[in-house]
């Protein structure tokens, strides 16, 4: 292919990004499927993991016992769509409550034309509220105690009617990313207090650690958290107990010998080796009161005095020779004496010269 072919391929190319606009639809009775929606069910699975669209298009409808009479669409990898042919049947199928997948619960609500900030977002539930206090048992009682759960819709409860089960349902709209209660302490005018306790209508499975509904106990956000903890605690005390067995200070360490190995600690936070603050201050006390017993290292170290240079050349002796640079005690000895005798000679010297000068001036003074 030519070069001047492959200009214009790319010239077409950028042309053809640059135009890229989006495309609009034209508005035609025809081509919009609003009133088929307006027979169906909207839905999305709430446990992505154990739940399957494919499968739910098919187990659903043969569960709610209306096979053949329900179509199925799956919109994205979580949501799908049930078109029903009757009005009664899509009735029939919302006032069974929440519906469960693979025994986890499913969010479905009906068709609407523009879907709200929180849509699919709660879930119809029967919930059942046992122990309730037999001095209020009232459906405003019953109503309060409801809401606790979320928004009530419905209270299954006639105080003329004979009651046969232990319990009273409300229907709430629940919200699918809170966890589940099943109690609440419930505090009476009187000062006495009762616990009250909630079931679930086909509601099956659920998180046993925190009681939500979109992920099961292995994969519990909060004990994923608390297991990589726990993993980081023992990685990091694999860590000091290996460094606690093998010597910390090594031979070519500067501090090997002045520190012990108890002396010398592990960062908890960094996991680095540090010099505790105790052993420093430990050590310059130590220091010092050595530094204090020598008189030699006082005049050095604490008032900072240079120190004499010590060399091997005695330098040039009296006799103007220079010597090999060893000395033997018996030399040293014998200079030294020389030296003191010079010394002794000359002062005698000048003692004998100032009595001569007195004599002289006291001659003169006679005359």
């Amino acid at each position: 292919m030519s070069a001047a072919m492959d200009r214009a391929l790319m010239a077409m190319s950028l042309e053809e990004e640059e135009e890229d606009k989006p495309l609009m639809l034209p508005n035609r009775p025809e081509s919009c499927s609003r009133g088929n929606n307006a027979l169906s069910l909207i839905g999305r699975i709430l446990n992505p993991d154990c739940q399957k669209i494919s499968h739910l298009l098919v187990d659903l409808p043969r569960k709610w016992g209306k096979k053949g009479r329900i179509r199925g669409v799956a919109l994205t990898k979580e949501r799908f769509q049930f078109f029903f042919k009757s009005e009664q049947d899509l009735l029939d199928v919302l006032e069974k409550g929440v519906q469960c997948s693979n025994e986890w619960a499913v969010a479905m609500k009906r068709w609407v034309n523009k879907e709200p900030a929180t849509f699919l977002q709660f879930v119809a539930v029967w919930v059942q509220i046992r122990n309730l206090p037999v001095n209020h048992y009232t459906s405003q009682k019953i109503w309060d105690i409801g809401e606790v759960l979320g928004e009530v819709k419905e209270i299954a409860f006639d105080d003329t009617e004979n009651q046969s089960q232990p319990f009273v349902r409300v229907k709430i709209w629940f919200d699918v990313s809170k966890p589940l209660r099943r109690s609440k302490l419930i505090h009476l005018p009187d000062g006495e207090e009762v616990t009250v306790y909630f079931y679930y209508e086909n509601l099956q499975k659920r998180c046993f650690n925190c009681h939500r509904l979109n992920h099961e106990k292995d994969f519990c956000p909060l004990l994923v958290k608390a297991r990589q903890e726990q993993a980081a605690i023992r990685r990091t005390n694999v860590v000091v107990e290996k460094r606690k067995s093998e010597p910390v200070l090594k031979e070519s360490d500067p501090l090997f010998g002045v520190l012990s190995e108890d002396q010398v600690g592990v960062n908890p936070i960094t996991g680095k080796l540090k010099i505790n603050p105790e052993v420093k201050k430990d050590r310059v006390k130590s220091t010092v009161a050595q530094v204090e017993k020598d008189p030699h290292a006082q005049k050095v170290v604490l008032r900072l005095e240079s120190a004499p240079v010590i060399t091997r050349d005695a330098g040039a002796i009296s006799t103007g020779e220079r010597m090999s640079g060893r000395f033997g005690p018996e030399d040293l000895r014998s200079h030294h004496l020389d030296s003191l005798k010079e010394l002794k000679g000359e002062i005698l010297r000048e003692r004998s010269l100032v009595s001569e000068e007195e004599d002289i001036n006291s001659r003169s003074q006679l005359d």
